[in-house]
């Protein structure tokens, strides 16, 4: 039984002695590789990107103000034209017609005019002037009478008779002169500028109605508003243009808009003439381009800034309607503090930001940062770490506070470095 015990007491010892030195085997943690780098001083300019569409810098669909036939065509798609170039012509043979008319009559209004002024109202006016002084002068030779008789009378040289009748030829002559001179105001004052009124309206009419039928025999003249290339060419001659409907696109394409939204507090940030570069499907480098508007107001839609970027298209390389991809400089810092992108780590939040720093004993630590700038490449970093510190940044991820690190590549990622690629065997670079 003693012995059993002894047996028993010497293997559990044993199994005891064998798990402590599994637990002191496992109890060292391994090194982990990392990459680091220290924060540099430098300058780094936010990137603003956005999807667009190319469009022109001006575009003119012109419609024809009359409805006609098409008599010519004297452009073609593709042809460049210059601002008030004539491009098409309508069938026009009966406005022609209305405008000769209209011509004569208004060419008899300004006959009728001139008439009015130099002849009809002056000899009105005379007429009048001449009856005037006819009863004038008819009006004192009854004055005389009158007087001469009563003289007369007053001797007895005639009979009252003769004195009355004299007295009532004055009464007669008094009022001739009155409606003479009456006539003449009237003709002075009021029938000179009614006639003259007359004239004038109905010369006035006619010039309104001639210069009415010009126009609508202009309007069968197509010309471009604008200078460009014509994209567009609805109708062939001979087919009827209607008013109001587009007979031809004009599109001033030597420069191209790539018109794109932003969120306002980045729309904020721009400047008129900031640069920016844009990605064309087709061309391999990036186009230059300029910020040309940031509209003053937010779309009501999408509660969105429009900004638009200008791009020289001299040579006409580039499409409208052609998909691109912008990129924007927008504000710029200098001489900050500055380090990799993939060193920043999210919190567990979501919002707060942090980096793991190696310190002079090989373990890393978590320290958080406030953030400013950011491109794909690099961070500015306003607070939390400093010149001299040594931040890691590949491998930091799911790194425990107080990891041991160390700088450099895994014995295992050096292997397998070291291993030929697939499929290649030794000697296949002899």
């Amino acid at each position: 039984m003693t012995k059993r015990l002894g047996t028993l007491l010497t293997l559990i010892g044993a199994c005891t002695i064998t798990g402590c030195k599994a637990r002191e085997e496992a109890a060292p943690r391994p090194e982990v590789y990392v990459q680091v780098a220290h924060p540099e001083q430098g300058t780094i300019a936010e990137q603003i990107q956005a999807d667009a569409t190319l469009a022109p810098l001006a575009q003119a669909a012109i419609s024809p103000k009359v409805s006609a036939p098409v008599k010519r065509f004297y452009v073609q798609r593709g042809v460049r034209v210059k601002e008030g170039q004539l491009l098409a012509t309508l069938e026009n043979g009966d406005l022609s017609a209305a405008v000769l008319d209209n011509k004569g009559t208004y060419t008899a209004a300004q006959g009728t005019y001139e008439n009015a002024v130099q002849a009809t109202v002056p000899e009105d006016t005379t007429r009048a002037e001449n009856d005037l002084k006819q009863a004038e002068s008819t009006l004192k030779l009854n004055e005389t009478i009158v007087a001469a008789r009563t003289q007369l009378f007053t001797q007895g040289a005639i009979p009252g008779r003769d004195l009355d009748t004299a007295k009532a030829a004055l009464v007669q002559a008094q009022s001739a002169y009155d409606i003479a001179k009456q006539h003449l105001d009237s003709v002075q004052k009021i029938g000179r500028k009614s006639a003259l009124e007359t004239a004038q309206g109905q010369l006035q009419s006619a010039k309104g109605k001639y210069l009415g039928a010009a126009a609508q025999l202009s309007y069968t003249e197509i010309h471009s508003p604008i200078s460009g290339v014509v994209t567009d060419r609805s109708l062939f001659a001979g087919e009827t243009a209607a008013a109001g409907t587009p007979l031809l696109t004009v599109m001033d394409t030597s420069a191209l808009l790539a018109k794109l939204h932003m969120a306002q507090i980045q729309a904020q940030q721009l400047v008129l003439g900031a640069t920016a570069t844009v990605r064309i499907p087709g061309i391999e480098e990036p186009v230059h381009a300029k910020v040309s508007l940031i509209s003053p107001a937010l779309d009501p839609g999408s509660t969105t800034v429009e900004v638009w970027l200008r791009i020289e298209n001299p040579k006409g390389l580039y499409k409208v309607g052609t998909p691109v991809h912008a990129t924007i400089t927008g504000r710029t810092a200098k001489d900050t503090l500055l380090i990799p992108a993939e060193a920043i780590q999210a919190g567990p939040d979501g919002v707060s930001k942090f980096v793991m720093l190696m310190a002079s004993d090989g373990t890393a630590h978590k320290k958080p940062v406030t953030l400013g700038i950011t491109t794909a490449e690099d961070v500015q970093v306003l607070d939390g770490v400093s010149a001299t510190d040594t931040v890691i940044t590949t491998g930091a991820y799911g790194l425990d506070e107080g990891t041991k690190v160390k700088v450099g590549k895994a014995p295992a990622a050096e292997a397998d470095d070291a291993k030929p690629s697939a499929g290649k065997k030794d000697g296949d670079d002899k």
